[in-house]
């Protein structure tokens, strides 16, 4: 889920001076990109009104979108990436005007890689809801003041038809694979439910067929963190000054949900008990290290996320069952069509392998048969974001069926 991993697993106890330094200052009200803001790499394209599963309409909205690659003149390159909750469409390339932080699956998908640019015409949405280009609670409503808390509840579900509307506003008719993780799995999901016909292949790292009771109270904690804060102003604090922002709740999120994306071993290994400073901790002014680096995280966090976007998307992951509607979680992906692969975490305590397990017995097509393909990895559910060597070599078997 944490979309910035890599830099996180090198064993390091002390968080560098030079990143501290670039945290300095007050933080804004909002990290979302908004109007006006440098464009960088991305795309835009409207996908019109969208009518959602609530019976709500969501007007004239808009897919913020990265790619990468040519379209092959017989249209049968294209691989749809799909992000995790914190993730947005800038998978790779590097930090810059526009983009605060360098991609996130750099040692995925690129030249010579496992989803190689120089063969696939790849493709990345920001999801809708999110906040830094799609449309969002950041995003300006119709009245043209910020959509705040009262941004429509999505569902995966809805999230994956914009998707649609999206891939067919740019000409895509059907995808050689669509792929994500996480959150972005839950996506992939719904896409070979929803439209079969436009996919191939399916990767899902890392995700369940539906969340569960103890995975929504999970997230129902974090989103309680947000709202708890007096800054949150029950979602309407965009035009607050820098440093006068909900960025206390939405730090807190963001470390309670660190906790879930790694494990203890990985903590207790990297931390121990050392200190951040000379400073003791014990009744003193001193921090342990551990908590200096979800500090850390969670400070760098609100610099480039929305609290209102961490709402949407969270209650997004909580709706998710594939089964809902559809007979049941077995009956849906029976009918699944795609070529699979199912990957799993076997450190995983966010996700754990149990969910992994569900849907590899019931897709129908899967490329390792009933079982899902497991990764040993200290890094729990962010090792499908760390882990390229073996992430990478399980994409391109999958490419290759």
């Amino acid at each position: 889920m944490d979309w910035q991993t890599t830099a996180d697993a090198v064993p390091a106890s002390i968080v560098p001076a030079a990143g501290a330094l670039a945290l300095l200052g007050r933080a804004p009200a909002t990290g979302a990109w908004r109007e006006g803001d440098e464009v960088g790499d991305r795309r835009f394209v409207g996908i019109g009104d969208l009518a959602l599963e609530s019976g709500r309409v969501l007007p004239g909205a808009r897919i913020a979108y990265e790619q990468w690659g040519a379209l092959s003149p017989q249209r049968d390159n294209a691989v749809l990436v799909l992000h995790a909750l914190t993730g947005d469409s800038h998978v790779i390339g590097q930090a810059g005007p526009g983009h605060p932080s360098a991609g996130w699956w750099r040692g995925v998908v690129g030249p010579g890689l496992a989803i190689d640019t120089e063969r696939y015409f790849v493709v990345a949405p920001n999801v809708l809801g999110g906040c830094q280009g799609s449309t969002g609670p950041a995003s300006l409503a119709p009245d043209r003041s910020e959509w705040g808390a009262r941004f429509p509840f999505l569902t995966i579900r809805d999230q994956v038809r914009a998707q649609i509307a999206f891939a067919r506003a740019i000409g895509i008719e059907r995808f050689a694979a669509v792929v994500g993780g996480s959150m972005g799995a839950m996506h992939v999901l719904e896409w070979a439910i929803e439209a079969p016909e436009a996919v191939e292949r399916i990767a899902v790292l890392a995700a369940p067929a539906a969340t569960t009771a103890d995975q929504i109270a999970l997230n129902s904690v974090q989103i309680e963190a947000i709202r708890t804060d007096p800054a949150f102003a029950a979602g309407a604090f965009y035009d607050a000054p820098d440093g006068e922002g909900p960025t206390r709740g939405l730090a807190l999120a963001r470390r309670m949900a660190m906790l879930n994306y790694r494990t203890a071993a990985e903590l207790n290994e990297r931390f121990e008990r050392s200190w951040q400073s000379e400073l003791d901790p014990l009744g003193g002014d001193g921090r342990f290290a551990v908590e200096s680096y979800l500090d850390f995280h969670g400070n760098k966090f609100t610099r480039r996320f929305d609290a209102n976007s961490y709402i949407v998307l969270t209650e997004s992951m909580n709706s998710h069952d594939v089964g809902r509607g559809r007979g049941g979680v077995a009956a849906a992906l029976a009918g699944v069509r795609a070529k699979s692969l199912v990957l799993g975490i076997d450190s995983d305590r966010y996700f754990p392998l149990a969910g992994q397990r569900e849907i590899a017995a019931l897709l129908p097509r899967s490329v390792h048969g009933a079982e899902p393909v497991v990764i040993a990895s200290e890094f729990g559910h962010d090792a499908f974001l760390i882990e390229d060597a073996a992430v990478g070599a399980e994409l391109a078997r999958l490419l290759a069926a």
